[in-house]
Formats: structure tokens, sequence, C-alpha cells
């Protein structure tokens, strides 16, 4: 096996590997990346047995074709140091040597045999479904804040991505939910004839995140009963899903809260970042007095002090009380595109309805805390 390729072309597809391999494995051929040249191009596979990264590169000089594996970690990290738009020229001299030669630098990188490479069996029969690159990875992005990390409900552990409908319109809808805060947002699509719902893992959603934000390319995606694939042009990442029931999370979706805090969203955020820099972990939360035309915010932490600021803001009701983790609000007020955050309030202790009037499409509910 023998080819020449230009740094920037394998660079580019050995960063998202990195986010597949993982670093510590029991199988050694895990940490490694499939190298295969054939008809005129170089093929990338990367795999944790999980997730399965595909990219072809069609822009490499093929000598000799052929196959090998070597370490994906020290190939990224010797090119890394590569000065930009190197030319390089990879030999495999033996089944365990592949020699990686520049102008002024000499590596022989030690490989193991391809036939250790886990072979898949992907047959994907259900229809393709085409969506807006930049569409879905904004669904992704404002879904993903709310993924649990407790491993003992893993079924939170993801994205619930599957169909609803609303006023005779089609949607695929992401929900992510932790419990104490909750995600939704929807993506208007061509009807489906069929599709399973499936939950999206956490780092599948990190990983597809990274290739959307890279890519201008058509986002094709299938699935089939436990895995599910996303096309990018020449990249590919399959995943499997995860296993288990999603809970009915309409059941949380606030109904009749009536009080209507209207505030500006980027005062918020700073706001509340301000204040809660005299908690050294983050884990006081952020009391809101509200009134008829102020919010004061306040964190008191017994460790380190007090900070309190007054913002402008807008309320149709009495005086009230609540406090937030102060991380979940500025993850969710982060997310809000309009210039306006749209709080609706029921009691200081019920679950709070945040909504977007620049995005109906998505909305957020989060718990208030006990202070």
């Amino acid at each position: 096996m023998q080819f020449v390729i230009k740094r920037d072309i394998l660079l580019k597809s050995l960063n998202f590997v990195q986010g597949i391999v993982e670093k510590k494995n029991t199988l050694p051929i895990l940490s490694n990346v499939l190298l295969q040249l054939k008809d005129k191009k170089l093929s990338i596979v990367a795999t944790d047995l999980d997730i399965i990264f595909y990219d072809e590169i069609s822009n490499v000089k093929v000598i000799n074709e052929g196959s090998t594996t070597t370490s994906a970690a020290i190939l990224y990290d010797i090119l890394r140091k590569i000065s930009s738009n190197s030319e390089l020229n990879f030999d495999l001299k033996s089944e365990n040597k592949l020699s990686l030669k520049s102008e002024n630098f000499d590596f022989n990188l030690l490989c193991l045999p391809v036939d250790n490479f886990p072979t898949f069996n992907d047959d994907f029969d259900s229809p393709e479904i085409k969506l807006n690159n930049e569409k879905f990875l904004k669904l992704l992005n404002k879904t993903k804040i709310s993924i649990s990390n407790d491993d003992t409900r893993h079924y939170l552990n993801g994205i619930f991505i599957h169909l609803t409908e609303a006023h005779g319109r089609n949607f695929l809808t992401g929900v992510a939910t932790d419990s104490h805060r909750l995600s939704s947002s929807s993506l208007e699509i061509e009807k489906v004839d069929s599709f399973n719902s499936i939950i999206l893992p956490r780092k599948t959603v990190y990983q597809l995140t990274s290739l959307l934000s890279e890519s201008n390319d058509q986002l094709i995606f299938q699935s089939n009963e436990n895995k599910i694939k996303f096309s990018l042009g020449n990249t590919k990442l399959i995943s499997k899903v995860i296993d288990g029931k999603f809970p009915d999370y309409s059941k949380v979706i606030p109904k009749n809260n009536d009080k209507i805090l209207s505030v500006s969203s980027k005062d918020f955020i700073n706001s509340i970042e301000r204040v809660a820099s005299v908690s050294l972990d983050g884990k006081e939360g952020v009391k809101l007095l509200i009134s008829k035309d102020n919010v004061q915010l306040s964190v008191n932490s017994a460790n380190s002090g007090e900070g309190n600021e007054k913002i402008v803001a807008d309320f149709n009701s009495e005086n009230m009380n609540i406090s937030f983790n102060s991380k979940y609000l500025i993850d969710i007020a982060s997310e809000v595109e309009d210039k306006k955050l749209k709080m609706n309030l029921k009691d200081s202790v019920s679950p709070v309805l945040v909504e977007d009037s620049s995005d109906k499409n998505s909305f957020y509910v989060i718990m208030p805390m006990k202070i």
C-alpha cells in the first residue's frame, strides 16, 4: 500500500476520528484507524463498536492499493504538528510497519493487521429522509443541553427523535430531559411513511454536531431497528441507538402558566453570570425576586459571600420569588434566539415554560429549586 496525500485533507478526517476512538481500549485494534486504498480512493474507518465513522477521500494519489490500521491518536498528533499543506508519503513496508515521509521528516508507525479490525453488516432498508443540515444542527444544539448524565436511567442519556404533527404539518422533533429541565425542538419535514422513533446517544449527538458544523452537504439519514445512519457527502456516521423507552414528556409541559415574565435574553444571561461569580462550585441557586418592571437576581454562598443585581423586566402579575440552578438557566437562555426571553410561570414551585418568539418550534421546561 502506497499513497501521497496533502496533510490538511487527511487531518480534517482524522479530527473527527478523535471523537470516536477511545484513548484506552481493552481491544488495541479499536484505538486504531483503518486506512484502505481502493478504486483510486482512500477510505478512513474508525469505531468504538457503538459508532462507526466512514470517510472517503478522492483527492489522493494512489501508487499501490492495500490497507492497514495504525494508531489514530499518534497519526493525528504527528499531522497536527506538521506545517500546513505538506505533502505526505505513506508506504506500508510490512504488515506491522507504515512509513510516513515528508520533506524533512520520516516516521515509522506500528500497525495491526486489518483482519483484526471489526467488520460490519449494515443494511438499511428504510426510506431515506433528507434534512436541511443547518436546521437539524440547530435542533441538536437546542436539545442536547438537557441530556441526562444519570447512567441509572440510560434512556435519558440521549435525544429522543420522533415524528410529530401539528396544524396539518409534519415535524421531526427532538426532546431531551434530565428531569430538572427539558428541551424540545422541531423541524418541519415532508410526510414520511415509516419512521421508528429512536433515542440518539449523547456521544453520537456530539459527533454529529461536529460533522454538521463543518459540512455544507445535504444530510440524509436512514434507520433500522437498532441503528441509524447519517450521510453527509462522502462521510457517514453509523450509530447504535439507545435501547429503552423515552418517558411521555407531554405530561410535564405546563399548560396553564399565565404569569408572564419578559426580560432581555442578553441582560439576563450576563446578570446571572455576574451574581453567580460568588459561588465557587456553582451549586448555589440564583434567586429571582420578580416585580412589575424589574427582576432582582441574587446568589448567596455560605462560603464566599453574596451577589445581587437588578435588571429591567416586564411582569404581568404580583411580586413573586423563584429560584433556579444558575447553569440550567444560562444554558436555556443561551439557546433562545429572540432578544426577549419569555418565561411562563405559575408559582414558586411549579415547572416553568420558556418560549422563544423567534423560534416557535422550540421550547424549554425548567424546574425551580428550593432554597
